[in-house]
């Protein structure tokens, strides 16, 4: 990686910040602290390493994320909307009553989420399913 690829994956990791920040504070709580501290990982696995389509979230062949500490999820959920998953302003929607973004992960509604997690923990059964099932 050359020091312009850096830069730009520093600029998106500080924008996913300030999206956690943004959904935590619309929502009056949550966990903004794990949010923070988890923003260059999600930044450099979804725009350095993972094979994603937000155009095609189901597609066979992507990579699959299982993020355990499924109460960090706000910096991911902002990841994923710079990602193109979603539009930006569902993040000011977090934890609201039907909304698609929750407290925690949500496979079936919220796209590019493969894991629906909370407890702590989840997260190695979850891809232990992923490596023999598929």
């Amino acid at each position: 990686m050359d020091s312009s690829e850096i830069k730009q994956l520093q600029i998106l990791a500080a924008r996913s910040r300030m999206g956690a920040i943004l959904g935590t504070y619309h929502a009056k709580s949550g966990h903004p602290g794990g949010s923070l501290s988890a923003a260059d990982i999600f930044t450099y696995l979804y725009f350095k390493e993972m094979n994603v389509d937000p155009k095609n979230p189901d597609m066979q062949d992507r990579d699959r994320f299982v993020l355990s500490k499924g109460h960090c999820c706000p910096s991911l959920y902002a990841t994923l909307a710079l990602k193109g998953f979603f539009e930006w302003d569902e993040l000011t929607k977090l934890r609201h009553v039907g909304a698609m973004l929750q407290g925690h992960p949500d496979m079936k509604g919220t796209p590019g989420i493969d894991m629906s997690t909370g407890s702590l923990g989840q997260g190695i059964s979850a891809v232990l399913r992923y490596g023999t099932c598929g």
